[in-house]
């Protein structure tokens, strides 16, 4: 059996991390390393012998602001593309980008869901969506057919120990008892889904553009209920405060993170890649 050597490049990302523990269970079938792209260290180092070259550095969780939007594209677009190049002149075969939901620029709503299908443009309306768009689009001017690139969209990603909107929610059940009682639908993505998906992705030698999430859509009540019992903590539902959640969402977004409607269709499994011109 052959082993395959993979290289995560994004040391101490909680991503990275997890897919290099959960390839552990395979020791004799996967052969991981990471790579610090911090110092720039990188890239004195050699691709050749990788299989597989899984990109997930990024700056992902930073407030942004007109003086940041430059350090974006910095890391999230050029950088990658610096790194995909590398890959391919160093005769790796497979390019796994990690891309995101907000390419396309959609919040959701409350009340009617908002459905991503194959016909839904790519609006990114934050500078994070804006340059991994940006990097998706010069990564595959790469394509070839010994250069595979897949490039991931996956919806909030959740699990131990994860930072972003899922911790974010687990804080403010700690500091509250009740809860309006909205019923919703959003796409989730557990980071064992995740490491699942990405070791098929592997196996498999997958190009395109895909959309991993769980089985189920996560309803926020439900994943509050879940959250208070893991803590025991005890927690009140009221309808009563519904109308103050849609009044205040005038005024901010936070309802409609936290409660909004926004899916990927059940349908939407991957975007071929025969849009991206291969230089053979």
């Amino acid at each position: 059996m052959t082993t395959k050597k993979i290289l995560i490049t994004g040391a101490n990302s909680y991503i990275g991390m997890s897919f290099e523990k959960w390839l552990a269970q395979w020791p004799d079938e996967y052969s991981v390393e990471t790579v610090d792209m911090i110092d720039g260290s990188w890239r004195e180092k050699s691709f050749a012998g990788y299989d597989v070259v899984f990109h997930v550095a990024g700056i992902v969780h930073k407030k942004e602001s007109p003086d940041n939007m430059d350090l974006y594209m910095k890391i999230n677009c050029d950088m990658a593309f610096e790194v995909a190049k590398k890959a391919k002149e160093d005769n790796v075969s497979q390019f796994i980008f990690m891309s995101t939901m907000s390419v396309y620029g959609l919040a959701g709503s409350l009340g009617a869901v908002t459905i991503i299908d194959e016909k839904t443009a790519e609006k990114p309306n934050s500078y994070y969506g804006k340059s991994k768009l940006a990097a998706e689009k010069k990564i595959s001017s790469l394509i070839s057919d010994k250069f595979l690139v897949a490039i991931l969209r996956p919806p909030m990603i959740y699990g131990p120990n994860c930072k972003g909107n899922y911790l974010a929610l687990e804080k403010i059940v700690k500091k509250n008892i009740v809860f309006p009682k909205i019923n919703n639908q959003r796409s989730v993505l557990s980071i064992e889904n995740f490491c699942n998906f990405l070791v098929i992705c592997i196996e498999n030698n997958y190009f395109g553009i895909y959309f991993p999430q769980d089985p189920e859509y996560m309803d926020t009540t439900k994943q509050i209920s879940l959250i208070a019992k893991n803590i025991n903590k005890k927690i009140y539902f009221l309808r009563l405060l519904n109308p103050f959640i849609y009044f205040i969402s005038i005024f901010t977004d936070m309802p409609v993170k936290a409660f909004g409607n926004l899916v990927y269709s059940k349908e939407m499994k991957c975007i071929s890649n025969d849009f991206m011109q291969s230089e053979g």
